[in-house]
């Protein structure tokens, strides 16, 4: 079967093995042309610029090496396979460090050469396919690494480019594994502040004791240990951008102190009363809506409204369904990419249980569930067995039974808690280290929370 293009080209001295070659590559239908030596090979090639060269390594006037060296500077993107004997695989290895695809061992049968040029053609093919695909995918539905061809993304295209050009402070809510962080990247690398830091602070997992010194620097002697003058994040994002990561996690007593920073536009280091003028244009980030961490009175609505001068909302991933299979595509990728493994993409029933299933680790969850399948696929496509238990099963029952009758509000917390608990669990297999990570807690409040709705069993 041809794969690769119209016509193939032979470079070959041993006439029988020419001949033998060519006769079976033209009953399968490659148009070929032939050449006794690599002198000749080049002047064919630069006459019809084959997309497939099959060239022996050792020929009079010039050798395979050199060959190949002519075919990439004429042609780059054309495919080189050598033909090798035992005592020259060495030779055969730097023909490949120069360029070429593959290369295959004498004495070999044509059954072997044949599949040996089809995987080879496949390959590329794929590679071919690939690269429109991905050209496709950041021409229509992409912005930045951020990817969604949905109304609701399109939105957030639209209000990122709008909020880009300017100073504003800006908030990213969203579920975990929506893309927060890939919204703020988007939103700075597309300012003008672009050629300056951006800096990211995560503020749940910086200690109540370090967040001042992490993040307004401290001078030599402050405390034990401070042997030398240290620059905090707020002076290292100077000119460009400070991302503040879960910002709701941020204890009220620092609270305070941040509001009179982003007020002011000054910190003082620990151990220092002059104070440091900062230009830092602040993105911030929560989990949980903002509003109802004011109303619980955990996080101050001075601080919410000088962070809070755009609002961007990212949905989950089970309210934009229509992109799940560009995001499946664009992730399976780049693991073909990194592992150079040739999957052509999904078969239908793998489609229909990404679509029925919940998602509740959202697009990060999608993304390690088709890292997952792409590496242990054995098949051209990831089939609907490479999938984990709880996305395949997912298909099987698509319609889940409407939740009983509340009566209370507090019954209705509960039980989507529970639920959400549930969802967690089966997404990591019972892994509850992962399954809190994809909560956004932490594992003691999983475990607190399962006793409590008679999950720990489960």
């Amino acid at each position: 079967m041809k794969i690769c293009g119209h016509r193939l080209l032979i470079a070959e001295d041993e006439p029988i093995l020419r001949i033998t070659i060519a006769d079976a590559l033209r009953k399968e239908g490659w148009e070929v042309d032939v050449a006794e030596d690599g002198v000749k090979a080049l002047a064919m090639f630069e006459q019809n610029l084959h997309e497939l060269v099959l060239s022996d390594l050792l020929m009079p006037h010039m050798d395979g090496l050199e060959l190949l060296r002519r075919v990439k500077a004429l042609r780059p993107d054309t495919t080189v396979v050598i033909i090798t004997a035992h005592g020259t695989i060495e030779t055969a290895v730097e023909a490949m460090q120069l360029g070429a695809t593959d290369f295959i061992t004498k004495p070999f049968s044509m059954m072997q050469l044949l599949l040996r040029l089809n995987n080879v053609c496949s390959f590329k093919l794929l590679e071919q396919q690939n690269v429109r695909l991905q050209e496709q995918l950041e021409r229509r539905f992409s912005f930045g690494k951020i990817i969604g061809k949905s109304k609701r993304m399109l939105e957030v295209f639209e209000l990122i480019k709008m909020v880009a050009d300017s100073d504003a402070s800006v908030l990213v809510q969203g579920e975990s594994g929506t893309g927060k962080e890939l919204v703020a990247s988007a939103i700075h690398f597309n300012s003008p502040r672009r050629t300056h830091p951006y800096i990211r602070v995560s503020c749940a997992s910086l200690p109540e004791t370090l967040l001042e010194s992490e993040l307004f620097g401290f001078e030599k002697g402050a405390f034990t240990g401070a042997s030398e003058r240290r620059i905090g994040r707020f002076e290292a994002a100077s000119g460009g951008t400070l991302f503040l990561d879960e910002i709701g996690e941020l204890p009220l007593s620092f609270q305070v102190k941040l509001l009179r920073v982003l007020q002011e536009r000054q910190i003082e280091r620990l151990g220092s009363h002059r104070p440091v003028n900062v230009d830092v244009r602040i993105v911030s980030a929560s989990l949980r809506p903002l509003d109802e961490e004011i109303s619980d009175g955990t996080f101050r609505e001075d601080l919410f409204f000088r962070i809070n001068t755009v609002t961007i909302h990212l949905p989950p991933l089970r309210e934009r369904r229509e992109d799940i299979p560009i995001l499946a595509q664009a992730f399976l990728e780049e693991f073909r990419k990194e592992r150079s493994k040739p999957i052509e993409g999904f078969s239908d029933e793998v489609l229909r249980a990404f679509d029925a299933y919940h998602w509740p680790g959202n697009v990060r969850e999608l993304r390690n569930v088709v890292e997952r399948a792409a590496l242990f696929c054995k098949r051209a496509r990831i089939e609907r067995d490479d999938l984990p238990a709880n996305v395949r099963s997912a298909a099987e029952t698509p319609h889940r039974p409407a939740p009983p009758t509340v009566t209370t509000l507090q019954e209705a917390v509960e039980q989507a808690t529970a639920e959400a608990i549930r969802n967690a669990l089966a997404a990591t297999e019972g892994r509850r280290g992962d399954a809190a990570q994809l909560l956004g807690i932490s594992r003691k409040t999983l475990w607190e929370k399962s006793k409590q709705y008679g999950l720990a069993e489960e």
